[in-house]
C-alpha cells in the first residue's frame, strides 16, 4: 500500500474537493479534476489536474498528470506532492504560494 493513504478509504469527490500543493516549491498546481485508473489492477494510477489557461480543465492535452508514485500525503484538506513537471512535459497551472 503507498505510503500516503496509510489504510485509508477515499471517494472520488473526496480527491476532487483536495488542493494538490507541490512541496518542491510550495506552489498550489490546483485541485483534482480527475483520477486516471488501471482497470485490470484496480488501482489509481494517477491524479489529473486542470491545464493552465481558462479552457485547462475541458482540454485533455493541457491536463496535468501527477503519478501516483509522486504523492507523499493525503491530508483532510490538501494532497501533497514531489512532482518535477520537465520530467513529465507538463505545463503547470501556478496558482501562487500557498
Amino acid at each position: 500500500m503507498h505510503p500516503a493513504v496509510n489504510g485509508i478509504r477515499l471517494t472520488f469527490s473526496d480527491l476532487t474537493r483536495k488542493s494538490v500543493i507541490n512541496l518542491r516549491d510550495g506552489c498550489m498546481l490546483g485541485d483534482v479534476c480527475d483520477i486516471e485508473i488501471d482497470v485490470p489492477q484496480g488501482c489509481v494510477t494517477a491524479l489529473i489536474l486542470p491545464g493552465p489557461g481558462i479552457f485547462g480543465s475541458v482540454s485533455a492535452k493541457n491536463r496535468v498528470v501527477i503519478p501516483w508514485r509522486d504523492i507523499e500525503r493525503i491530508g483532510d484538506d490538501v494532497i501533497l506532492v514531489k512532482y518535477f513537471p520537465r520530467e513529465n512535459g507538463d505545463k503547470l497551472p501556478r496558482k501562487g504560494k500557498e
